[in-house]
């Protein structure tokens, strides 16, 4: 409504502040809602500076929509005047009973509105006699007008709860006003299930914002709330079954019992009978007739359920199929394609806990019929077996070779769904303990290394023999090392290997490959000593190519990492990468990737690890390519092509962290986060060094915490700051001693730091080992940092001279670009300081065209003033308008936010955690003074930013 005219007559006084009607209990605490919170929080502030809005947040039950509201009213407590209602589900067959609750208390406000408003909302208190309202849209303007008037007297919050239960007449009157809010201090919030798409509709040019499951960190946070001595499996099993719903984990929290919280006894199969969720599903499905809860059921029963398959059950059970329009519209069910789902896992589980005995076996029984197609024969076997309570052997063998097809085929989750089951059918102890390890691998396959564990738990009292027991540590000791602590990891390998030796000596090697890799995450060489000296005992005349590239692979990292050995390593390793070459295992391509890279061959070592990535991305290998793609992404950083190991570290990141392995995520942060320092990205680096920061310390991870030292390291050279450099390099990390073989990758960057801080004794000794390795490997790239770091150490100008352009020279051959680049600028600084500014001058133009193509801008930015002391003019580099203080990632995700991406939405993209995205939005912000995201808009749409 437009302001009052200056000539208006007085206004009756306004009402006093209202009291509003209390919201329901608040929902538990808003974890992973800071994007939602901040949204409801901006509103507030626009209503405080006079000008209003609207907000519907949309989501299931139990996702915090009535939590939002409940902060939202804390938010606006001082000054704001308050009211609010909820639908009630008895009431919404009376026309306008919702607006009568919400107005009630505040009628008396009326007498400041035109006659014609005030008339249509008289009958709300009975002012008006009986009859309802004559004109719908007289009443849209007088609740509109109503809400203006009491914004006269300050800002106003009006909030509806449970928007999905409310009359439709009050919900139009309602959205009516909140879409001409803008120039009065009124919000107005919805809130409300996502059922029904006739009540989405009434909320066309509203926004709406949409309230998704927590992702698995803010859910574990949520758990650890509420049970602060939970840990491990046990909280990622409430995770995983409450699917990311607020609500339904604080009712498994609460119910947990000593015994699950320790994991001694299996974690609940769904939630409680009486919690508030489960009751709501319950009554949504008793809503239903006979027909469409059986269409239900058969979709919960199956997650693999066809269109086909439904209508055939259907007709073979005599169920109408118009019930399953009634069974969509209940939104416990859709169709996906040719797929018929339950869209919410959380839902699934409790309307399969709540169906009878009766109801379970005559939906398993009618699906084992009409599934009768061959590609079938797994599902049908399962269902058939669901419907059983004691042991069948002959059925169980049949689920184990549906079950051995399945995990061939990449099937991992349906495999170890059938092994289990095959196990419940078993009566032999044995055989049983087989078919439970079975079943815990391909889960572990499958990403749910908390599943594989309880699995192993179930199995370890059953696996009597020295080989079931090694295969239990060698499968927990994998789990340990991807996804746990590699502490633990490399004792269960060590035992494994220790009961594998005589029956499985193959498994055996394994087992001991990695203890090696466990011990090499946490800078354990006395381990990985050990673990060589067991797999040399193990060695045999005649060895198949695999075992013997293993036994090649211990041999030599023991000679370089253990004793510095590098030239007798050499002939080791060598083979290991032949015999990687010559075959087709990811496992020994990605070994052999690690040796090419202790060998100093970059390239070689890009090109064996880009061969295993490829094929472990065949279905049964990609649990695989988490490890895999970190060797990858480390060559590459290594041969300086940095936007390829970002990409890769990217698709690591998500995989790792799909496949449950997040210690492989930890190591691809932190290559990440080297990446973005080399660049001389600061925000970037942090960012990622802050999200690995506390599991890096709990789990001991030496090799990502001395990635981080050295990627910190390389911020401070950039910046100018070799003291600090040099001291992240030279002391120990937060897990300890520096892990070896990083350390040594680091001493160019350290000798650098040190000579430019006059620690030269220091410099001179660190380099002593690096030109040992670099003559033992003959690596061209090696040879020329170890050449430039001669120059740097150089008493005098010829020597420095030499050193540096044998240093270009060798680069040249090595094809690394960017440290050629930092070659280039160290000799022109030091051709300057010596008074040859000609001289200096081609040297620091080349790197200054290097670091402007990789878009190293601070590295760029130190050539430019080198070249200005060199006596050459350069113009700064060009920057989009007021954007120039940004980072490119940092405009990347600016111009996301522009485009309206969400941080979610941004992260998915970026392939980063919600979390990090707003971190660097912080420092956007920060960084551009300004303090929205509709600023940031306004200046990169308004600057043309975009287009750009």
């Amino acid at each position: 409504m437009p302001p009052d005219s200056l000539f208006a007559p007085p206004k009756p006084p306004a009402p006093a502040p209202v009291a509003a009607e209390p919201v329901a209990a608040p929902g538990p605490a808003l974890y992973g809602r800071d994007e939602e919170l901040a949204a409801v929080r901006a509103l507030i502030a626009r209503a405080r500076s006079g000008r209003g809005g609207a907000l519907a947040m949309v989501g299931g039950a139990g996702m915090g929509k009535t939590a939002l509201l409940d902060a939202a009213v804390r938010e606006a407590a001082p000054g704001f005047q308050t009211i609010g209602t909820r639908g009630i589900r008895g009431e919404s067959r009376f026309a306008l009973a919702g607006l009568h609750r919400l107005l009630r208390p505040v009628f008396s406000a009326t007498a400041g509105l035109p006659a014609e408003e005030a008339a249509a909302l008289a009958f709300l208190t009975g002012a008006g006699g009986p009859g309802p309202a004559a004109d719908p849209f007289a009443l849209c303007r007088a609740v509109l007008g109503l809400l203006a008037e009491l914004g006269r007297s300050g800002p106003v919050l009006c909030w509806v709860d449970d928007t999905h239960h409310l009359d439709r007449p009050s919900l139009d009157a309602l959205t009516f006003a909140a879409r001409r809010l803008a120039d009065e201090p009124v919000v107005l919030l919805f809130a409300g299930d996502d059922r029904g798409e006739d009540r989405l509709d009434c909320l066309a040019d509203i926004p709406v914002m949409r309230l998704h499951p927590l992702d698995p960190d803010a859910a574990l946070k949520v758990v650890r709330d509420h049970i602060p001595d939970v840990c491990g499996d046990p909280a990622a099993e409430l995770v995983e079954l409450a699917a990311g719903n607020p609500l339904a984990l604080v009712e498994l929290a609460a119910e947990l019992t000593p015994e699950q919280l320790t994991g001694q006894a299996p974690p609940p199969a769904a939630l409680p009978r009486d919690s508030r969720m489960r009751t709501h599903f319950r009554r949504r499905l008793e809503a239903l007739g006979p027909g469409a809860r059986t269409l239900v059921l058969l979709a919960v029963a199956d997650d693999r359920l066809e269109l086909d398959t439904l209508t055939r059950a259907a007709a073979e059970a005599g169920v109408d199929l118009a019930e399953w329009e009634r069974a969509q519209r209940s939104g416990l069910v859709r169709v996906d394609g040719e797929t018929v789902r339950v869209p919410d896992p959380l839902a699934r589980t409790c309307l399969y806990a709540d169906a009878t005995l009766a109801e379970r076996r005559a939906v398993h029984d009618l699906l084992a019929r009409v599934l009768d197609r061959p590609w079938h024969r797994l599902r049908r076997a399962w269902h058939r077996a669901a419907t059983l309570q004691g042991p069948d052997p002959e059925l169980a063998d049949e689920l184990c070779a549906g079950a051995a097809l399945a995990g061939a085929a990449g099937n991992h989750a349906d495999a170890a769904r059938a092994w289990r089951r095959a196990a419940a059918l078993t009566p032999d102890p044995g055989v049983k303990a087989d078919r439970l390890l079975a079943a815990a691998e391909d889960s572990w396959r499958a990403g749910r290394p908390h599943t594989a564990r309880t699995l192993l738990r179930l199995a370890r009292p059953l696996a009597r023999t020295p080989e079931l027991a090694g295969r239990a540590d060698l499968l927990h000791g994998e789990i340990e090392l991807r996804d746990g602590h590699p502490v633990a990891a490399r004792r269960l390998l060590l035992e494994a290997a220790e009961r594998l030796a005589a029956p499985r000596r193959n498994l055996a090697l394994t087992a001991l490959m990695r203890a090696a890799e466990a011990a090499d995450l946490i800078g354990d060489t006395r381990a990985n000593r050990q673990a060589a000296e067991r797999a040399a005992r193990l060695r045999h005349p005649a060895e198949p190519p695999v075992t013997e590239l293993m036994l090649a692979h211990f041999s030599g990292m023991a000679a370089v990492v253990f004793d510095g050995r590098h030239v007798e390593a050499r002939a080791a390793l060598r083979r290991v990468v032949e015999l990687g070459e010559a075959g087709t295992d990811p496992v020994a391509k990605t070994w052999a990737g690690s040796a090419a890279i202790a060998l100093g061959e970059d390239q070689r070592a890009y090109e064996l690890a880009a061969q295993a990535v490829h094929r472990a991305r065949r279905p049964r290998s990609t649990s695989l390519l988490p490890w895999s793609l970190v060797i990858l992404s480390l060559s590459e950083c290594l041969l300086g092509r940095f936007h390829a190991a970002l990409a890769d570290s990217a698709e690591g990141l998500r995989l790792a962290r799909a496949a449950g392995q997040e210690n492989c995520a930890i190591d691809h942060l932190a290559l990440m986060a080297l990446v973005s320092a080399q660049l001389g990205d600061r925000d970037t680096t942090t960012a990622h060094l802050a999200e690995i920061a506390e599991p890096v310390g709990v789990r001991g991870l030496s090799r990502p915490a001395t990635v981080a030292a050295w990627a910190l390291a390389c911020l401070d050279l950039a910046d100018d700051r070799p003291a600090d450099a040099a001291a992240r390099l030279r002391l120990r990390t937060a897990t300890g001693a520096q892990h070896r073989v990083i350390r040594t990758l680091a001493i160019p960057h350290y000798v650098e730091a040190a000579v430019r801080c006059d620690q030269r004794r220091q410099a001179t000794r660190a380099l002593a080992a690096y030109e040992a390795w670099a003559e033992g490997t003959r690596s061209p790239n090696r040879l020329a940092l170890a050449n430039r770091c001669r120059a740097l150490l150089a008493d005098d100008d010829e020597t420095a001279i030499r050193h540096f352009e044998e240093a270009l020279r060798l680069h040249a051959s090595a094809d690394s670009a960017f440290e050629q680049a930092r070659t280039a600028l160290l000799y022109g600084h030091r051709l300057r300081r010596s008074r040859q500014p000609r001289a200096a001058r081609d040297h620091l133009r080349n790197a200054l065209q290097i670091f402007t193509e990789y878009g190293a801008e601070r590295w760029a930015e130190r050539a430019r003033a080198e070249l200005r002391a060199a006596g050459e003019t350069v113009e700064p580099a060009a920057a989009p308008a007021g954007l120039d203080l940004l980072t490119p990632q940092q405009l990347q995700i600016a111009r996301l936010v522009a485009e309206g991406a969400t941080n979610r939405e941004i992260a998915a993209q970026l392939t980063l955690s919600p979390r990090t995205i707003e971190h660097h939005l912080r420092n956007i912000f920060a960084r551009l003074d300004i303090r929205s995201r509709v600023e940031l808009t306004m200046l990169l749409t308004g600057g043309g930013a975009l287009s750009r």
